[in-house]
């Protein structure tokens, strides 16, 4: 593939070589083609001595600069048009207006590169449509979900504060409170973590150690969600040890466990397993619920998406987004599979960095 764009490439570089080579030509037909006409015609002699034929010389050499100057003025602005598209869409697109799309003529837009020029473009200029999109949906959403519990606290502060409460009443504000304040957390904490992973480019603080009680660990974390669901963890492995990131993995792990119990119905499983091979080793996290529709298994790893708008109050679309990039930043691989009301997904980690 990279040797046919180079050869893609070098025909371009040949195409405007060639163009400008022809302005060459051009000029110096012309110029030739009047001296020629002024000879035959008397006007300039060839016998006028040494000091005549320099002047000829020098008059030619300016008539085929300024010829040159003009012709290529000129004739310039048609190589140059893909050029100033280019230019003057990438403007458009750095103004905001993320619609931009680019598109050459019938001659130059036939040619490979060019194609792949514009596919190359048109596919950034979507996919920062996308991003804008599903940001300004964000924004909306988090700040309506940021409110709610704000509200919420405050509400049920107040009505601490005046008294007059029973023990039972009094137990359950606080709970309630406990509640909102851990969903505000964690939504606060996934942005945060999200902003942190997309700015780190090398992966530090590799240590050893035990993978399969790290995930044993954040089943538990989880516990008050599975429960109240009546889900069943299920763990299907044994001893299993990495070289890694500690506390990043574990972001990954909550991450998952977290989106199988949200999607995954009342009174099922989750089933977590963990095998490996030489080089590698797999997490995979299965739940039974909402599957997700295969021409959205791609969408569901980017900023701010969630599959299920209904249960956006229950997260924020960052989690899958932390998740990708963490175990990218590990030289690893996360995969979705969807089907007959089973969702898995799979991480592959190499078990040494």
């Amino acid at each position: 593939m990279k040797l046919q764009e180079r050869k893609h490439r070098l025909a371009l570089t040949l195409l405007f070589s060639g163009v400008v080579f022809c302005f060459f030509i051009i000029t110096i037909s012309v110029v030739g083609l009047v001296t020629i006409f002024l000879i035959q015609r008397g006007i300039i002699g060839l016998n006028s001595g040494v000091l005549k034929s320099e002047r000829l010389i020098l008059l030619m050499m300016l008539a085929s600069v300024l010829l040159g100057a003009v012709l290529t003025t000129i004739i310039s602005s048609f190589p140059l048009k893909p050029v100033n598209t280019i230019i003057n869409a990438m403007n458009r697109l750095a103004s905001g207006d993320y619609k931009t799309r680019l598109h050459f003529g019938k001659f130059f837009g036939k040619h490979p590169t060019a194609i792949e020029i514009c596919h190359s473009f048109n596919n950034m200029a979507e996919e920062l449509e996308k991003t804008e999109i599903l940001r300004s949906d964000f924004i909306n959403n988090f700040s309506h979900e940021f409110k709610t519990p704000i509200v919420s606290i405050a509400g049920f502060a107040k009505l601490l504060k005046h008294g007059n409460l029973t023990d039972e009443q009094r137990a359950e504000y606080i709970d309630i409170i406990e509640e909102e304040s851990l969903r505000l957390s964690a939504m606060a904490t996934n942005v945060l973590n999200l902003t942190k992973v997309e700015n780190q480019t090398i992966l530090t603080e590799v240590t050893r150690y035990n993978l399969s009680e790290q995930i044993r660990n954040c089943v538990l974390l989880l516990e008050n969600k599975w429960s109240r669901k009546n889900i069943t963890p299920e763990l299907d492995f044994g001893e299993f040890f990495i070289n890694a990131n500690e506390e990043m993995l574990k972001q990954v792990w909550i991450n998952l466990i977290d989106n199988a119990i949200k999607y995954g119905d009342e009174g099922t499983s989750v089933c977590i397993n963990i095998t490996e091979t030489e080089n590698h080793i797999f997490v995979s996290v299965c739940d039974t619920g909402i599957e997700i529709p295969a021409e959205l298994k791609d969408q569901i790893f980017r900023k701010f998406y969630q599959v299920d708008e209904s249960r956006s109050t229950e997260g924020n679309g960052v989690g899958l987004a932390v998740v990708k990039k963490i175990v990218e930043l590990h030289d690893g691989e996360v995969t979705v599979s969807s089907g007959n009301r089973k969702t898995v997904f799979t991480v592959s980690l190499p078990k040494r960095i």
